[in-house]
């Protein structure tokens, strides 16, 4: 085998293989496979370098444990402009009852564990414990973060990520009772949106999600976006929800804050 004229991949279709010495160069994403959708990569490893190169370039790592490491950018893609966040009727009572406590930042290892349990669907499963390390690096990093909604002392629902520039790039939700991961996804992006966040990658499409205001658009669309927003000035290091914000959805049960 040779390697090709970028230093990352062999020659070779898709999905290419990773050079080891190069964690910032991924092939281009019109590369990626039709079938499955969006594979593109094997290889390589989850160093903070190559996780956020993958993600300033629209890909992401999903593999089992006894897989190697599987780089995916699907087409279209999933995401929702915060603009766009859609709270139904009873979200929007469950928000004014006040019946969750939400967090920035608070419990990230305890979130990502929950995500990775598995569920009565069969997925959370693929986060591995690899895949749990890395990213408990990025957030000490600063560039991964968690979103906890609690009921008391316990909690019952969340998120986490990974945001560089102004996107804000979702990994896995989980949900103990009704409406809490919603409620959490609800916090966050009204807190993105006041911090000037114009896009929140979902990327593969959920009925769930879809409910929330989300929607498809295509991966070429999708790599202009992030060269639009990634550039940005990134929000590293620990975040925390605005009070005044806070108040302003439990009142309005989450309707966007107008100028």
């Amino acid at each position: 085998m040779t390697w090709s004229s970028k230093p990352d991949t062999i020659q070779m279709s898709a999905p290419y293989w990773l050079n080891p010495l190069h964690p910032d160069d991924f092939p281009d994403v019109s590369c990626a496979l039709r079938e499955p959708d969006g594979l593109l990569a094997v290889g390589g490893d989850l160093s903070e370098a190559r996780l956020l190169a993958a993600y300033r370039h629209g890909i992401f790592p999903w593999y089992s444990e006894e897989q190697p490491i599987l780089w995916w950018s699907p087409d279209p893609r999933s995401v929702l402009f915060p603009r766009d966040l859609h709270i139904s009727r009873s979200l929007r009572k469950t928000l004014r009852k006040d019946m969750f406590q939400v967090t920035l930042d608070h419990s990230f290892a305890e979130v990502i564990t929950a995500c990775s349990q598995p569920r009565k669907d069969g997925r959370g499963t693929w986060i591995t414990d690899e895949m749990r390390e890395a990213y408990l690096r990025l957030h000490s990093a600063g560039y991964a973060h968690s979103v906890e909604c609690w009921q008391g002392s316990r909690l019952v629902g969340g998120l986490y990520g990974v945001a560089l520039g102004k996107v804000f790039f979702g990994e896995s939700m989980f949900s103990r009772t009704s409406d809490a991961s919603k409620t959490a996804f609800v916090y966050l992006v009204r807190q993105l949106q006041r911090w000037g966040f114009g896009l929140i990658d979902c990327q593969v499409q959920s009925s769930h999600l879809d409910s929330l205001g989300a929607g498809l658009i295509p991966r070429s669309r999708f790599a202009g976006l992030l060269d639009h927003f990634c550039p940005q000035p990134s929000r590293v290091g620990k975040w925390t929800l605005e009070q005044d914000l806070v108040e302003h959805i439990r009142s309005s049960g989450g309707h966007a804050v107008t100028a």
